[in-house]
């Protein structure tokens, strides 16, 4: 009879110990979203004859922030719009009579990059002197930076340590004037910020300008580019192509850049330099070259028999956007049945033998006109 009290004492003891700790879980357990989107977390607390009371909590102690909302019995966390300062763990305590148990939650946020330089600029540098930028970028997943010059797809070398990439001049020349971007990348998003470099000569340095930012040609026609600069003694002025040379077909006298007879592939950026003894200075004009259309007829002659189907199409290079309009030679309008398209087709879904002759298609855009002819040819067996 003795072991009766033991046993009940040892099954007392049993329970106490089971009660002492909660199994909870948060799911999910570890969960990754971008900038600006919301995520939510659940607590559960496994089968307990007590209901337990629970609360939320960030794993380093700090406050929970004003877009992280607890549902009404406190199970679901949820944050809106989230901002990478909500990245990190997050704790559920549950709590009843009986003991408590602790479940944990990783957040992390994706963010696109923020960048910034030092300097900030515009630099104003002088010529022979030693320069460097430092770039920076905050983002997750950590972002690539790089660097490149406005106008030109091509990276530069840069140095890069502990997230810092640095492009450096040595002795600055008065080419290395211009606009440097630097870029972060990551697979969020890209983001680019500009520094101008700019010679500083003193009053006397040179100023350039032109009198045309941008100019519009007409293929074959003649351009004049005109470029004034102050500056003393009074600057050199030369003319040059980004990333090409000159047209072959080309004068400078004075300032002044004719083209003669330009082609499309003359389009493209103009660059006026001026120099002298104090510094350098850089105008740009940018020339788009339009050219009126020039048509053609796919095929130019075919043979069909009545009944068969026609189909004409009309091709024309030149500045878009280009119009079609299809007649017939001799009786202006298209047979009965007829059917055009905007991009230059011509179909007679069934031919009768007086639909024979010569078709004309005419391409017409905002510079000119072309016609292309086709002739049609309709015989029985």
């Amino acid at each position: 009879m003795d072991s009766f009290p033991c046993a009940i004492l040892l099954f007392s003891l049993l329970c106490s110990a089971t009660g002492q700790g909660l199994v909870v879980t948060v799911e999910p357990h570890t969960t990754t979203v971008r900038e600006g989107e919301s995520v939510s977390l659940r607590c559960q607390v496994g089968s307990s004859a007590r209901p337990a009371e629970l609360q939320w909590r960030r794993a380093n102690n700090q406050a929970l922030a004003d877009n992280v909302k607890i549902g009404p019995d406190g199970a679901v966390l949820t944050v809106a719009n989230a901002r990478p300062g909500n990245q990190g763990e997050y704790q559920c305590v549950a709590t009843n009579s009986g003991g408590s148990g602790t479940a944990s939650a990783q957040i992390n946020i994706k963010f696109p990059p923020k960048v910034r330089l030092s300097p900030t600029g515009p630099l104003r540098v002088k010529i022979g002197a030693r320069v460097s930028v430092q770039c920076r970028a905050t983002g997750r997943p950590r972002p690539k930076l790089s660097w490149r010059r406005q106008g030109s797809p091509l990276k530069l070398l840069s140095e890069e340590r502990d997230g810092v990439s640095t492009i450096q001049w040595v002795v600055v020349r008065p080419e290395d004037v211009g606009v440097y971007i630097c870029q972060g990348e990551n697979n969020v998003g890209v983001t680019e910020i500009k520094v101008e470099v700019i010679l500083d000569g003193g009053p006397d340095a040179p100023i350039a300008s032109v009198s045309h930012k941008e100019i519009t040609a007409v293929e074959g026609r003649s351009v004049t580019f005109s470029c004034q600069a102050t500056g003393s003694p009074p600057p050199l002025i030369t003319w040059s192509k980004l990333r090409a040379p000159l047209p072959w077909k080309h004068t400078v006298a004075g300032g002044v850049l004719t083209l003669t007879s330009v082609g499309r592939q003359d389009s493209g950026q103009y660059i006026c330099n001026a120099t002298n003894i104090h510094g350098y200075s850089e105008a740009y004009t940018q020339m788009e070259v339009e050219s009126p259309p020039y048509a053609t007829s796919l095929p130019e002659q075919v043979k069909l028999q009545p009944g068969d189907a026609l189909s004409l199409r009309c091709l024309a290079h030149g500045s878009h956007p280009i119009q079609f309009e299809w007649s017939r030679v001799g009786r202006g309008n298209l047979p009965a049945g007829s059917q055009t398209t905007s991009d230059g087709q011509l179909v007679i879904p069934r031919l009768k033998a007086s639909d024979g002759g010569t078709y004309k298609c005419v391409a017409t855009n905002h510079i000119g006109s072309s016609e292309a002819l086709a002739k049609v040819i309709v015989k029985g067996h």
